[in-house]
């Protein structure tokens, strides 16, 4: 097996293969599916970690939730590149990118609580954000910010998964 990849942005090209690298993890309920155009809306969050062949191996996407705050979304790695150090890989890149902009904290819904365990991500308590903050982030429509506030909403949606974070260095 090559090991020879790289992890760049995300371009629409891509999103096919994005959606079909992710649909097996739908369809075991691991991540929740969405539409090809959410996909398109979202490439420019997205990067991704191919061969030089262009197969693609992972992809993963960071969210801006508010001034200091970051969602790790979609991070996926097929099933043949489980435990390579893909993941890894576009955890570190994802993590870079959020510190180029500036954000402290990232934010992650996960049933693989022990991957992001490893990479400095602990649970996280009801309360996380100061009541004023909360005021203005329950207003938004984003789903990613309603998992973050633990909203009743998201429930059906979430249920089994672990909300995570890190401090950024």
């Amino acid at each position: 097996m090559p090991t020879e990849y790289q992890v760049r942005r995300a371009r629409t090209s891509d999103v096919p293969r994005i959606q079909a690298l992710v649909e097996p993890l739908v369809q075991r309920r691991i991540l929740l599916g969405k539409d090809a155009v959410v996909f398109y809306e979202a490439v420019q969050e997205f990067r991704v970690a191919e061969l030089p062949s262009g197969e693609l191996l992972g992809c993963g996407a960071l969210h801006v939730l508010w001034e200091d705050l970051g969602e790790v979304r979609t991070l996926a790695v097929g099933d043949a590149w489980l435990g390579t150090g893909v993941g890894h890989a576009l955890l570190d890149r994802l993590e870079s990118d959020a510190r180029e902009l500036g954000l402290s904290r990232l934010f992650c819904l996960t049933f693989e609580t022990q991957f992001f365990g490893r990479h400095g991500f602990e649970p996280i308590p009801e309360s996380i954000v100061a009541p004023e903050v909360y005021a203005e982030m329950v207003r938004s429509p984003d789903e990613g910010v309603a998992e973050f506030l633990d909203l009743s909403r998201v429930k059906p949606n979430t249920l089994g998964n672990t909300r995570m974070l890190k401090h950024l260095s």
